[in-house]
């Protein structure tokens, strides 16, 4: 059943996911979609304490009830704000009608290389997601269950960081240089993870430095879109790059499983660099493919 369920569950996620994104990109300012990331950081990390409470008094499945009232209540927020949506979609209605496809999209010079780079940077983020604690258990001895478990909020909380700092500056940066600073921020913490440093205080700071770098790369793509492509094709832009990013989430960790079964969970830092290094490589390739167009 839990399979059957997540169907339905992941389509709607994906369908909010992209469509959120899209209407921020096309009528906030950069710091707006930065915050709006910025509490799904807050949510990633408020959510494990849920299932914590949920396992101290009641049972395992009241976590995920306590949820879905969550969830029902933001429905109902939802459905109670349709006549702002509506408004807006009236007043933007020639641009909607005017929405570009999905194969006229990806002929447009320099979306493919967007997606490639969404793929690299979503593959590092949920590789961080899911493999940190295990990690931390395979190369550092002597620490508890419960320390190692706790590890796995260090990326989400450097997320949250990354884009709430990201939400006061991006304004005064801009979208390119947000992303270059983040990446650069995110190789310095990778760099922390893999020095040969007792203890595990260095490595858990990597952790959260690696998370504040990558906070600013997924927002500061989607905002970028519009800007890059034209309102035309932006729509159509951010739902590929979203799916994109899923199959990065989906199966770059999964490859990383199989990789360190066979060479070890150490190689973790190597792996994350090598999408670093492609995320910035294909983005700063995607800037000068869109410079050399005719406006």
């Amino acid at each position: 059943m839990l399979f059957l369920f997540a169907i339905p569950y992941g389509l709607g996620a994906g369908a909010i996911d992209a469509s959120v994104n899209h209407y921020v990109a096309n009528n906030y300012s950069g710091s707006v979609m930065n915050f709006l990331h910025c509490f799904y950081g807050v949510g990633a990390v408020i959510s494990p304490s849920i299932m914590a409470l949920a396992l101290k008094y009641a049972r395992w499945n009241e976590g995920y009830r306590w949820t879905a009232f969550l969830q029902t209540g933001i429905l109902i927020v939802c459905i109670l704000s349709l006549p702002l949506w509506k408004k807006n979609e009236e007043a933007r209605s020639d641009e909607i009608a005017d929405s570009a496809g999905i194969r006229e999209t990806l002929k447009v010079p320099g979306v493919v290389l967007t997606l490639v780079a969404f793929f690299a940077y979503c593959a590092g983020e949920a590789t961080c997601f899911l493999w940190t604690p295990s990690y931390f258990a395979g190369t550092r001895a002597g620490l508890s269950d419960e320390l190692i478990a706790s590890f796995g909020s260090l990326v989400f909380g450097g997320l949250m960081l990354g884009r709430l700092i990201s939400g006061f500056v991006s304004n005064k940066l801009g979208d390119r240089l947000l992303i270059r600073i983040g990446i650069i921020v995110e190789i310095v913490g990778i760099m922390l993870v893999a020095m040969p440093i007792g203890g595990y205080l260095a490595a858990a700071a990597g952790f959260v430095i690696i998370g504040t770098g990558m906070g600013p790369v997924y927002p500061a793509i989607q905002h970028m879109a519009p800007t890059n492509f034209g309102k035309r094709h932006s729509a159509a832009v951010i739902g590929l790059q979203m799916a994109s990013a899923y199959v990065g989430s989906t199966f770059m960790p999964m490859v990383f499983g199989h990789l360190q079964q066979n060479i070890g969970i150490g190689i973790m830092p190597v792996y994350l660099l090598i999408f670093a290094a492609l995320n910035i490589g294909m983005l700063e390739l995607t800037y000068r493919t869109i410079q050399k167009q005719p406006r």
